[in-house]
C-alpha cells in the first residue's frame, strides 16, 4: 500500500494548483489515512508561492481580492475536523491548505472552493468510498488509486463524473472526451462523442402543425363501457392527485372516455417511483433487450385492437403506426446489447475507455400526432439503455395509455421503469425541466413548451432535447445518444 500511498502524493505534489483550484475531495482509505496526510503536509511545506510566471513557481496568486476573501471566508467559518496551513506572501496570495476529518455533509466537502485547499475525508470499505465521493452536486472528474488494478476498475464505472482516471490524475487529450455530468454541465470535448455535438442532421426542419383535441358535440358516448384511465406510477394505476379529468372525444364527436388530468404532485410521485427502480440501470443488456422483445410480442398480439383504437382516437388508419411501434420495441431491444462504447488511442501506456452510460430520469413530452408510435419509441430508447422514464402522453389523443397499461402490466417490467401520466404539457413542462432529480427532458409535444424546458434545466443543468417547434425524426442512433452518457475512464498499464 506504501507505493500507492508515495503515487497520490505525488501527483497531488505535482497537480498541487489544479487539484486544488478544482474545490476536489480526498477520500484516504482509514489504515494509511495518518502516513498520507504526514507526508502530504511535508511536501505542503516546500511549496514554493509567489509569481505565477516564474517556471519555480508551485503556486500563483488568486485571480480576484474577491475570491480571496470568499476562500478566506469559506475556510475560516469550519468548525469541522483539522485545518493545517503553510505559509504566503503577502498579497492576493491564501496559505497551502489541508483540511481533514470532515463529515460528507461538511459545506467544505459540498461546495467548490477555487482555491488551494484540499478537504478530506476518511472511509472503510470501498462501497463507503463510492457513496462519499458521489454525494456531491458536481461530477467533473475523479482519481482512483489503488494496488489491486481490479478493485480500481470495478469502482470507477460507479462514480458519478465523466471523466475517472486510474492510478493517475489531470490526464487530457484531444482523442478522448472531456466533459462531465450533474452540475458539471453536459456535452463533451474531444473524441467521437465531441464532434458528434457539433454536428446536425442535414434534412430541412418543419414547422409542427398544431393539433387540437376533438370536440364534443351532443357528448353520446362510443361505448357503453365507461373508459376513465388512470395514471401510471411504480407499475400500478393511480388515481390523479387533484382528482380531475377531461373527456376525450373521437372525429365524429363521440364521447370515447376519460383521462385524468396529472399535476405536479402526480409528476413527483413519478419521480420517486423511477428513483425507486435504479436497479435497472445495473441490469444487463440482455435482459433489456428480452423485455423489450415480450412488450413487443404481447402489443403485436393486440395489433388489430390497437390499430382500430388509433383510428377511433385520430380518425386515421392505425395499422401502420401499430407495425412502426412493434418495428421500434424490436430496434431498440435489438440495440440494447449491442451500443458499445469505444477504445481511444491516447499519448500514455494505456487506454481511454468511453463507456456508454444510463442518463437516469428521463421525462419525455410525447409527440401528439402519433398517440401510440410517439409513446413508445421514447420509451424503448430510453429503457433500452438501462434509464427510468416518466411519459407524458399526447395531448390531443391521450387514451392510448389506457391499452399500454394493460401491456405493461403483463410484460415483466420492473415498477418505476416506466411511469405515464396524461395532462397539459405546457402545465407540467416546467415543473419537469426544474425538479432536481429528473436528469433530462426531451419534448416532441407540439405544444410551445421548449423555451420553457430550457430555461427551467438550467437550474441543475439537465439535458435537454426539444424540437423547438419544428418536427424532428430521429434516427435510431440520435435516440440511443440523448439515452446515454459517455464516462472516460483512463486505465495506465506496464511497469
Amino acid at each position: 500500500m506504501d507505493s500507492a500511498v508515495e503515487g497520490l502524493v505525488d501527483a497531488i505534489w505535482f497537480n498541487q494548483g489544479q487539484v486544488c483550484c478544482a474545490g476536489s475531495r480526498l477520500l484516504v482509505q482509514e489504515g494509511i489515512a495518518d502516513r498520507f496526510y504526514a507526508k502530504l503536509k511535508a511536501r505542503m511545506d516546500g511549496l514554493r508561492i509567489g509569481d505565477p510566471l516564474d517556471k519555480c513557481i508551485d503556486i500563483g496568486a488568486i485571480v480576484d481580492p474577491v475570491q480571496l476573501a470568499q476562500i478566506t471566508a469559506m475556510v475560516s467559518g469550519n468548525t469541522e475536523g483539522e485545518t493545517y496551513q503553510t505559509t504566503a506572501p503577502e498579497g492576493c496570495f491564501y496559505p497551502p491548505t489541508l483540511i481533514t476529518g470532515l463529515s460528507p455533509a461538511s459545506h467544505l466537502m459540498q461546495e467548490e472552493i477555487f482555491g488551494p485547499v484540499l478537504v478530506a475525508t476518511t472511509f472503510r470499505t470501498p462501497g463507503e468510498a463510492v457513496e462519499i465521493a458521489n454525494n456531491t452536486r458536481y461530477g467533473l472528474a475523479a482519481s482512483v488509486w489503488s494496488e489491486n488494478i481490479n478493485l480500481a476498475l470495478d469502482i470507477a464505472p460507479k462514480l458519478v463524473a465523466g471523466i475517472v482516471w486510474i492510478n493517475g490524475t489531470n490526464m487530457m487529450d484531444a482523442a478522448a472526451g472531456f466533459g462531465g455530468v450533474r452540475e458539471s454541465g453536459f456535452g463533451r470535448e474531444g473524441g467521437w462523442e465531441g464532434l458528434a455535438g457539433y454536428t446536425r442532421p442535414i434534412a430541412s426542419a418543419k414547422p409542427i402543425k398544431r393539433i387540437a383535441a376533438f370536440a364534443s358535440s351532443d357528448g353520446s358516448p362510443a361505448d357503453p363501457l365507461d373508459r376513465t384511465a388512470k395514471l401510471y406510477i411504480g407499475g400500478k394505476q393511480a388515481r390523479p392527485d387533484g382528482g380531475y379529468s377531461r373527456a376525450v372525444v373521437s372525429p365524429r364527436g363521440k364521447l370515447l372516455g376519460h383521462v385524468a388530468e396529472a399535476n405536479r404532485k402526480d409528476l413527483r410521485n413519478a419521480v420517486e417511483a423511477m428513483n425507486a427502480a435504479k436497479g435497472w440501470s445495473k441490469s444487463t443488456g440482455h435482459l433489456r433487450a428480452q423485455i423489450l422483445y415480450y412488450i413487443a410480442e404481447n402489443l403485436s398480439a393486440r395489433e388489430d385492437e390497437l390499430a382500430k383504437r388509433v383510428k377511433d382516437l385520430t380518425g386515421k388508419s392505425g395499422t401502420a403506426e401499430v407495425e412502426q411501434t412493434i418495428r421500434a420495441l424490436f430496434t431498440f431491444a435489438a440495440w440494447a446489447d449491442k451500443y458499445d462504447g469505444k477504445v481511444h488511442g491516447v499519448p500514455i501506456r494505456g487506454v481511454a475507455l468511453a463507456m456508454h452510460e444510463a442518463v437516469g430520469n428521463i421525462a419525455v413530452f410525447c409527440e401528439d400526432a402519433t398517440p401510440l408510435l410517439g409513446l413508445v419509441t421514447p420509451m424503448a430508447a430510453a429503457i433500452s439503455m438501462g434509464n427510468r422514464v416518466t411519459l407524458v402522453a399526447s395531448g390531443p389523443f391521450p387514451l392510448m395509455v389506457a391499452e399500454i397499461y394493460q401491456i405493461l402490466e403483463t410484460s415483466d417490467l420492473p415498477a418505476g421503469v416506466v411511469n405515464i401520466l396524461t395532462g397539459d404539457h405546457a402545465d407540467l413542462a416546467g415543473h419537469a425541466a426544474k425538479h432536481q432529480d429528473i436528469d433530462a427532458v426531451w419534448s416532441f409535444s407540439g405544444a410551445d413548451i421548449s423555451g420553457l424546458i430550457e430555461k427551467g434545466s438550467a437550474s441543475n443543468l439537465k439535458r435537454t432535447w426539444v424540437n423547438n417547434g419544428t418536427a424532428v425524426t430521429p434516427t435510431a442512433r440520435d435516440w440511443l445518444a440523448a439515452a446515454t452518457e459517455v464516462k472516460n475512464i483512463w486505465i495506465p498499464y506496464g511497469e
